[in-house]
């Protein structure tokens, strides 16, 4: 990789969110007081909104990492659940095992666990992140759960974090009540340019940068033009020029290395992202129907390197080609591929591909990534070889190596090549 040539300790723009990487703008340093609010005052109940890739999750575990002891904490990231999932998904996370419990129960002993929890002097805080997820059941729940309360004080503290939609499911009529007991709502918007590039000097600081300027000073504007100061798209953007700077064999970011990354990544400028949102909606719906799939022109030309399968329960569920970029696999839409699994990660892991290799790399997933029953940190993919992620199954294909073999075919008469090994057909 490039650290030693940058002289960095460890890699400046990874996606996981790490909180000794967290950048605290204006913005961020509110949501943060915020969140710390729900502990300082009984009736702490909180939403944090933010588009994709705002920060509210890095948010989230840095809060956590600076919490009391004091306080009893259960997280919850999977919300594409039912109520009775929910409330037994919330009392594992209080060390209970609930699956045998009806309905009744398992709110009986949400309700006695809080009372007990506030007689013995601590405090309860419930965080759900991808809040926008929760259904209208789960969210009356959460109202319910809300109102659990002594002769002097409410016993449970509640952080909702999620995307811009999460706003308007509050709003609807039938969620006033839950509405009017949240204190405090607040929106993370994206940064500023000037915010932007102290982002960015600042994950290089952390990472071991000091204060060299790893980045020329025209690189900025085009960063923010194409990443319109999303904290995740400056991280893919800049860790992209990183590589590009340090394949050219220079030690410091040019406007060059910005602009070839964008071109890799086949991005537009942010202010276009809407119209390439909806097309990317398209595209998924093509995935769910191959036939239906067309390639743009911009993705024909460059060469198909690798392919993806998918597969789960000994079936192949989608296929995505590979060429020269990186695709983010995890459980959440913002990935360039879903995989809807409470086994799969937020960002679970990403895919490298360059001309010449393609190496697969775990993002801090809770359950990882295995090759032949292995778990791997990163893995210089082969063709042939299966990645296992929760119960899901990625087998590459090199198309080079299929390229290579048809070529030799051709211009080598009594040549077969099976597998990567080249046998000599038998003289007469």
């Amino acid at each position: 990789m490039y650290l030693d040539t940058f002289k960095l300790k460890e890699l400046p723009f990874r996606l996981s969110p790490d909180p000794q990487f967290l950048y605290l703008s204006k913005q961020h340093a509110r949501a943060k007081a915020y969140m710390e609010s729900t502990i300082w005052f009984t009736d702490g109940f909180v939403v944090i909104t933010g588009e994709i890739g705002a920060g509210k999750t890095t948010l989230i575990e840095s809060f956590l990492k600076e919490i009391q002891s004091d306080v009893v904490i259960a997280q919850i990231n999977q919300t594409q659940v039912s109520a009775i999932d929910f409330l037994q998904a919330v009392l594992v996370q209080f060390g209970f095992s609930p699956f045998k419990m009806k309905k009744a129960e398992l709110i009986a002993t949400l309700n006695n666990f809080l009372i007990e929890q506030y007689a013995a002097g601590r405090k309860v805080l419930l965080i759900v992140d991808e809040a926008q997820n929760l259904s209208m059941r789960v969210l009356e729940e959460i109202r319910l759960l809300s109102g659990v309360e002594t002769t002097k004080e409410k016993v449970l503290r509640i952080i909702l974090a999620g995307q811009p939609e999460l706003n308007e499911k509050l709003d609807a009529p039938e969620l006033i009540q839950l509405t009017q007991r949240i204190r405090l709502r607040f929106h993370l918007s994206t940064l500023s340019q000037q915010e932007m590039r102290a982002y960015i000097q600042h994950r290089l600081e952390v990472a071991g940068g000091g204060d060299r300027q790893i980045f020329e000073e025209d690189t900025f504007p085009e960063i923010f033009r194409y990443t319109g100061g999303v904290p995740r798209l400056v991280n893919t953007l800049c860790d992209t020029a990183l590589m590009a700077a340090f394949t050219g064999d220079r030690d410091i970011v040019q406007l060059t290395d910005i602009q070839s990354s964008v071109a890799e990544l086949q991005w537009v400028e942010y202010s276009a992202r809407n119209a390439l949102q909806l097309k990317t909606h398209v595209d998924s719906r093509h995935a769910e129907h191959p036939a239906l799939a067309s390639e743009t022109s911009a993705e024909a030309a460059q060469p198909v390197l690798g392919r993806l399968l998918v597969a789960t329960d000994g079936r192949t569920v989608e296929e995505r080609m590979l060429r020269v970029g990186r695709i983010i696999v995890g459980r959440t839409t913002d990935n360039d591929l879903q995989i809807d699994s409470r086994f799969v990660s937020r960002h679970h892991c990403q895919i490298v591909t360059t001309a010449h290799s393609c190496v697969i790399e775990d993002l801090n997933s809770t359950n990882g990534i295995y090759v032949k029953s292995k778990r791997v940190r990163r893995h210089y993919l082969n063709d042939g070889d299966v990645v296992v992620i929760g119960k899901h199954e990625l087998i590459y294909v090199d198309e080079r190596l299929a390229r290579s073999r048809n070529l030799m075919a051709e211009t080598i008469p009594g040549v077969h090549v099976q597998t990567g090994v080249v046998d000599e057909e038998p003289m007469d």
